[in-house]
């Protein structure tokens, strides 16, 4: 039996916290994991439209195998500034990799399209994401907010707004997991018209609810759900959406088996967003080892991991849109707004 971790949040991975910096007049906002030591770090891209800093040197044949911090940020590809201001906060401290007596901090990190979402994107000369990744870095902590902050601040599905989802799961042989979603996808995560959620056979109690499956399936379940189907103005483009995720865990693991945690976690995107890893979606999964347990030899533990990438990354994903709250000048209704509790 598996159950989720003390604070259910991608946090309860020992040796990781989470810090998240927004502005509400913008809508728009970065949040930073950020690694008590460098973690064995992995991405997988499965969107058509990704955008990414620092991704290439993530892959299992290159040289450098662990990060300092990750970092999802809204603003598009203005949005990747954002990792400046991390890696800014983490060089003050003396991390990163050394080279040459140099400190180089390693800090990937992945943006989601939110410039169309009602928030005023005047910002002047210069986008104000560098500047509120060092605040996402420095609030970063063990406890953090769920729904519209940090990365999730300005984020939207098909018809109901996103925002920033967290879950964990302790398995029976004791490793924890953790993921951590911004939820900004072209896909819906209802089942149909109802106020059921694709990820609803995975929840831990009532995190998103307790509502479970219908009774009877939805008539309409097979229509497929586009944010900007029916809004002319908003027409979907390439970049203009993306879920982007991290899993993470305290079990030992290269960088091999990282990647293929982050393939495994994406399989939670298809059980909670329909259509999911679309032409117009940037999705990503970043993995994290914090190495704290080794896997036992000669047993299934590792699939068991990876199989559980997928249930708790369905769960975040769900919670992200659950907790989300409503704010001046919506595009979209929350789901609470829509359905009540």
């Amino acid at each position: 039996m598996t159950v989720p971790g003390k604070h259910n949040l991608i946090t309860d991975v020992a040796g990781l916290r989470v810090g998240n910096a927004e502005d509400s007049r913008l809508k728009s906002g970065v949040t930073a994991i950020v690694c008590e030591e460098p973690a064995i770090a992995a991405v997988h891209v499965m969107g058509g439209a990704p955008g990414t800093r620092e991704t290439d040197m993530l892959a299992a044949e290159n040289s450098v195998e662990r990060a300092d911090a990750i970092v999802l940020s809204g603003g598009s590809a203005f949005g990747l500034d954002a990792a400046s201001g991390v890696q800014a906060w983490l060089r003050a401290r003396n991390r990163g990799l050394e080279v040459g007596g140099m400190r180089v901090p390693i800090v990937p990190a992945a943006i989601l399209f939110d410039l169309i979402n009602g928030g005023d994107k005047d910002w002047g000369d210069y986008p104000p994401y560098r500047e509120l990744g060092f605040e996402a870095a420095e609030k970063a902590a063990t406890d953090f907010s769920l729904g519209n902050f940090g990365a999730g601040m300005g984020a939207t599905t098909a018809g109901l707004k996103g925002g920033l989802g967290s879950a964990s799961v302790v398995t029976e042989d004791g490793f924890t997991l953790g993921a951590l979603a911004a939820v900004n996808a072209i896909g819906s995560p209802m089942m149909g018209d109802s106020r059921h959620f694709w990820a609803a056979p995975f929840e831990a109690g009532t995190e998103f609810g307790g509502l479970g499956l219908p009774a009877v399936k939805p008539e309409n379940l097979e229509r497929v759900r586009l944010k900007y189907r029916d809004m002319a103005p908003l027409k979907a483009s390439a970049g203009a959406n993306t879920t982007i995720a991290i899993i993470a865990t305290d079990a030992a693991l290269g960088k091999a088996d990282a990647k293929r945690l982050a393939i495994s976690a994406h399989d939670g995107f298809a059980r909670a967003i329909w259509p999911s890893h679309t032409p117009h979606d940037g999705d990503l999964v970043f993995a994290l080892s914090t190495e704290r347990k080794p896997l036992p030899a000669g047993t299934n533990a590792f699939i068991d991991l990876c199989a559980l990438a997928s249930s708790v990354m369905a769960r975040a994903i769900a919670r992200a849109v659950y907790e989300a709250s409503p704010a001046p000048n919506d595009l979209f209704p929350t789901w609470r707004e829509r359905f009540g509790e």
